[in-house]
């Protein structure tokens, strides 16, 4: 992936812009509230020049009611900028979340292949987190801290010119400090973005393969592989601790020698009669509030950094492509007869390392087509171009005679079937997951899909029947019982185009009749693809292709392919004696 690099510029055009309203009425809040609070110090230089030296209860009362209201002001426009823009950030990433989790399952197969599934959680949920920074009160006090500390220093100026021009000097040279301090910190929460995703997917893994963790005795390892993602992640953020420790001792060290100029000045200037007691105590508690928002606005600055650094991590995945943006295939297919044809088709997953090559051949509407051959001769990738997952690289593959990489994949896998050796079961009941690729589907539909798949069968023996909850992958149902469900999804989705990748591998041999029935019911009146390891399966198929790195060795019936007493004839007679 490309390092992409968000600007300002484009964040306020695409987030803070379009709530340019709601981000207003903060600012208009946080402006009364900041206001507000500077009635206290002011309120102070008179309580000791004016209330106090002349005895004045009556202004002294003035004085706590004008203190009380402007406290109740701060109090009520706080509560209301934490309600209307809080509410509207989480309110943007929750809504951030749904748009990168809808571009991320629109990506290419291929991209899935590459990316591990907790990585790709951790950026959907983790990496948009940092926009309340910027669409929730983390701006708007970025902009009040700095109106505070304009105002604040206006007013220290009118006390005292020359006091001001000494707190000035430490103050900017904290500001540069702050400014260089968050160019280097930005690379080092991208990367902590990253290396927080890399240690979610393992830990997403690990969970899930918790199994084969225990059936190879190895927790040790996992434990180690675990502590040393998460020893790398400390590391980083110990790396971002010292640069904002750096930003905030400077704070202190530059900051308490304004401090101490101060009291040095203004001391010297009451002796001198310069100043009265009532300035100097407004001015202190004036220089407090240009100071402690400009300390805020590095920790804001800080928080701002986060936020562009995981936005940084945002634009990434909204850069790619989608598999289907609607422009490079436009051809939306209404009917399909299944009419599949390859011509000269070439892939690879890696360039120059040819996984097939020269492919042709022709699968009339309803015909069944197996495909055999070893391991890694490459059935699955044909599988995977049947089904769209994959686009060859060379050649040609066509769907009724049109190029299937101009067709609409919405409209040609709504007319797609697959079952898989290893088929995805998803966490909840048997029902929810048949009633997968059609939700609205009748109760009639639903049983007759369970009884031709003889779900039914096992599924009597359960006290909640098809509401059985299977557990996360199907965990608590054999393999046999998970091949028979998602065979009755393909069933009830009722394809033109069917793949079946090992569908029967899982099944003990009564199992396998009873399926076998009823994948030649399925199959009856649709283009089939059967990849198969088992060859008794495929007897009847209408062409056999046997595939050899890469390549059609052999094609024909079965009939056919026993008498060239080939590659296929070596295969049978060899499952034959087992």
């Amino acid at each position: 992936m490309s390092k992409q690099r968000v600007s300002i510029g484009h964040v306020f055009r695409t987030i803070v812009w379009p709530r340019r309203k709601i981000i207003a009425i903060g600012l208009v809040l946080i402006v009364i509230s900041r206001l507000a609070s500077l009635i206290l110090p002011g309120a102070s230089k008179y309580l000791i020049d004016d209330v106090i030296a002349n005895s004045d209860l009556d202004m002294l009362k003035i004085l706590v009611a004008v203190v009380i209201g402007a406290i109740i002001v701060q109090s009520a426009t706080s509560f209301a900028l934490t309600q209307i823009l809080s509410v509207e950030a989480q309110h943007l990433i929750a809504k951030l979340r749904v748009k990168v989790q809808k571009h991320i399952i629109y990506l290419p197969v291929r991209f899935f292949d590459n990316s591990k599934s907790g990585e790709l959680v951790s950026r959907i949920m983790t990496d948009v987190e940092g926009v309340r920074n910027l669409v929730g009160t983390g701006l708007v006090q970025l902009f009040g801290g700095l109106l505070t500390a304009v105002i604040s220093l206006f007013l220290l100026i009118n006390i005292s010119p020359w006091m001001t021009l000494y707190v000035l000097v430490p103050v900017s040279i904290f500001g540069v400090i702050s400014l260089k301090a968050f160019g280097y910190i930005r690379p080092i929460f991208r990367e902590r973005g990253k290396i927080n995703a890399e240690v979610t997917g393992r830990l997403t893994e690990t969970l899930g393969g918790i199994r084969v963790i225990k059936g190879f005795n190895a927790e040790k390892q996992e434990v180690k592989t675990f502590e040393t993602g998460v020893e790398k992640l400390f590391l980083n953020v110990k790396k971002s601790l010292t640069s904002t420790s750096l930003v905030t001792s400077s704070a202190t060290f530059l900051l308490g020698l304004a401090s101490i100029g101060i009291m040095g000045i203004g001391g010297y200037m009451i002796i001198q009669d310069q100043m009265t007691l009532g300035d100097f105590l407004a001015f202190t508690l004036y220089l407090g509030f240009m100071i402690a928002p400009i300390v805020q606005m590095s920790n804001i600055g800080s928080q701002l950094t986060e936020a562009f650094a995981g936005l940084d991590r945002t634009e990434e995945i909204m850069n790619m492509k989608p598999e289907d943006d609607g422009t490079e295939r436009p051809l939306l297919l209404e009917n399909i007869d299944g009419h599949v044809k390859f011509e000269d088709v070439g892939f690879a997953y890696d360039e120059g390392k040819p996984v097939i090559q020269n492919i042709s051949f022709e699968a009339k509407p309803g015909s069944v087509t197996a495909l055999v051959g070893s391991s890694g001769s490459g059935k699955t990738t044909i599988a995977g171009l049947v089904a769209s997952f994959l686009n060859p690289d060379s050649g040609k593959i066509t769907i009724d005679g049109h190029d299937l990489t101009k067709v609409s994949l919405e409209s040609y896998r709504s007319r797609l079937g697959v079952v898989l050796q290893d088929d995805f079961l998803f966490e909840g009941t048997i029902r929810e997951n048949i009633l997968f690729p059609k939700p609205d589907a009748s109760e009639a539909e639903l049983m007759d899909a369970a009884k031709a798949a003889h779900v039914t069968e096992f599924t009597d023996r359960f006290e909640d029947g098809l509401d059985t909850l299977i557990g996360e992958r199907g965990v608590k149902l054999s393999g046999g019982q998970k091949q028979r469900i998602a065979i009755a999804r393909a069933i009830l989705a009722n394809p033109r185009i069917l793949i079946l990748d090992e569908a029967t591998s899982n099944l003990d041999t009564e199992s396998e009749s009873f399926i076998q029935e009823s994948l030649n019911r399925l199959m009856k009146g649709r283009t089939s693809f059967v990849i198969a390891h088992r060859l008794s399966t495929i007897r009847k198929a209408d062409q056999i292709l046997v595939i050899e790195q890469g390549n059609i060795a052999e094609r024909g019936t079965h009939d056919e392919l026993l008498k060239k007493e080939g590659r296929y004839h070596d295969l049978y007679t060899y499952q034959a004696r087992i």
